[in-house]
């Protein structure tokens, strides 16, 4: 399979402690690098308010991880750990054209 560049967006929950909030993407961000993947970026966007709730939250912290890979390994590990963390509220990872 050829190499594919992808960018993740999560959504962090916004009461977390900034140390646990760094804990918790250096954890995410090794997922992908011990599955394959090579880490190009992995950065805060920005702290926004959401169009409606999501569990019980009305904003939350955007990151942004932009990667490559030649496998789905560490893109299918990320989406199973990130929907049983109850840090990530919303996670969305899309292949990038460029």
């Amino acid at each position: 399979m050829e190499e594919k560049k992808y960018e993740i967006t999560y959504i962090i929950r916004p009461d977390i402690e900034e140390s646990a909030k760094s804990a918790l993407i250096e954890r995410f961000d090794k997922i992908l690098t011990d599955n394959g993947a090579k880490v190009l970026s992995s950065k805060d966007w920005s702290k926004r308010r959401f169009a409606y709730e999501i569990g019980g939250f009305n904003e939350g912290t955007y990151h942004v991880v932009t990667l490559t890979t030649d496998s789905d390994a560490s893109l299918n590990e990320f989406d199973r750990l990130s929907k049983i963390n109850g840090d990530i509220l919303r996670h969305m990872i899309v292949v990038r054209d460029d």
